[in-house]
């Protein structure tokens, strides 16, 4: 070219386009192409591209990244369990206990209702009634199986045997004021009577020969009480006592039960136990009825004192939850599964103007690099 300035002019346009062209290209080597490219065995240079070609490595560092500097358990303590998070959760949960449990307009069978318990008051009667039935006749089986020295526990024995003694002076001392009493000695008079009486003859010739009968009936009397004094007589009845005793352990307990109705004695206890739960009335009640300083405890006291440990058990546990989570795995397997046209889809929306002037600024530079290069060739020749 003989003009200078076509000259100067078309170094700077061939230089802008290969500037600019190659950095239009470079950045679309950023994504481009996805996969490697082969021509037979031999693969294409600078494929696949370059964040393609590295995803594997991005991931990793992403991942370290992210847990070692934004997501650590210092940040989620700061988050999660600052005393504005704290305040606000007591507050919220306030709320709700009362407007939802502590509230007349739900009963406990609604309740029950809600978490899936219906027929909850037939359902325990139910069980009620299986369990008194199942006892019954357990307590049938073992009674019918086993003796009254075997059912009795060793503690009672020891008691009853003990006791023999003291009954049968208790026995005797009351013989003895009752034969000595108007009513006893009544008793002494007409037993006499009516034996002679029995007798015939020989009974009224005798009532002639004994003549006034209260002397007879005194002697009676004293030989009676002066009996029921005697040791003899007492050893002889706490003998028999502790005879009919030992006879009466080794008796099978049902032969005393054999009239004994326990269908019946059932239906008696599974009717008194009915009547007394009155589960269907019971339940047709609202919390408020049976706590109704529950919903004052409940949001002053016990649900402020269960977010405290909550939140301090969480920050006790934090660290280990967050080591856990491995959020750097997590972090790693997501960008290296992002489909690669999205990633560069969200790069070049939010990197457009700066790529556009980088292509931009590759034109320029090397438009200038054409000029300098034109000024070059004309002072050379």
């Amino acid at each position: 070219m003989e003009n200078p300035i076509l000259t100067i002019i078309f170094m700077a346009v061939v230089g802008a386009l290969i500037g600019g062209f190659t950095n239009f290209i470079a950045i679309k080597m950023l994504f481009h192409p996805y996969n490697a490219i082969y021509i037979g065995s031999w693969k294409l240079p600078f494929t696949p591209g370059l964040i393609p070609k590295r995803r594997g490595e991005l991931a990793t560092q992403l991942g370290e990244t992210v847990t070692k500097y934004l997501l650590t358990p210092e940040v989620f303590r700061k988050k999660l369990l600052s005393d504005d998070i704290r305040e606000s959760v007591l507050k919220f949960t306030q709320t709700k206990v009362e407007e939802v449990i502590f509230t007349d307009e739900k009963t406990i069978l609604d309740w029950t209702k809600f978490v899936g318990l219906n027929n909850l008051p037939n359902t325990i009667e139910g069980k009620v009634n299986v369990v008194i039935e199942t006892q019954v006749f357990n307590v049938r089986n073992t009674l019918s199986s086993k003796s009254i020295e075997q059912i009795l526990p060793e503690q009672l024995h020891e008691t009853i045997e003990r006791k023999i003694p003291e009954l049968a002076s208790y026995i005797l001392e009351k013989g003895e004021e009752y034969f000595q009493s108007p009513k006893g000695e009544a008793t002494i008079r007409n037993m006499m009577d009516d034996f002679l009486s029995s007798k015939g003859t020989i009974g009224g010739m005798l009532q002639m020969f004994f003549g006034d009968s209260n002397a007879v009936v005194g002697k009676l009397q004293r030989e009676l009480v002066n009996m029921l004094k005697s040791p003899g007589t007492k050893n002889l009845l706490v003998n028999l006592f502790e005879q009919e005793w030992d006879k009466l352990k080794q008796q099978p307990i049902m032969n005393y039960l054999q009239e004994v109705e326990f269908e019946s004695i059932i239906e008696k206890l599974q009717a008194y136990a009915k009547k007394e739960l009155a589960l269907e009335e019971r339940l047709d009640k609202s919390i408020n009825y049976y706590w109704p300083q529950g919903n004052e405890y409940v949001k002053m006291e016990l649900l402020p004192k269960l977010l405290d440990q909550g939140f301090n058990l969480a920050e006790k546990k934090l660290e280990d939850v967050v080591n856990r989570l491995n959020l750097q795995e997590v972090v790693r397997e997501q960008v290296d599964s992002f489909p690669l046209k999205k990633l560069e889809e969200l790069v070049v929306s939010v990197t457009n103007r700066e790529l556009k002037m980088i292509t931009v600024l590759g034109a320029v530079l090397g438009g200038v690099i054409g000029i300098v290069q034109g000024l070059i060739v004309l002072l050379l020749n």
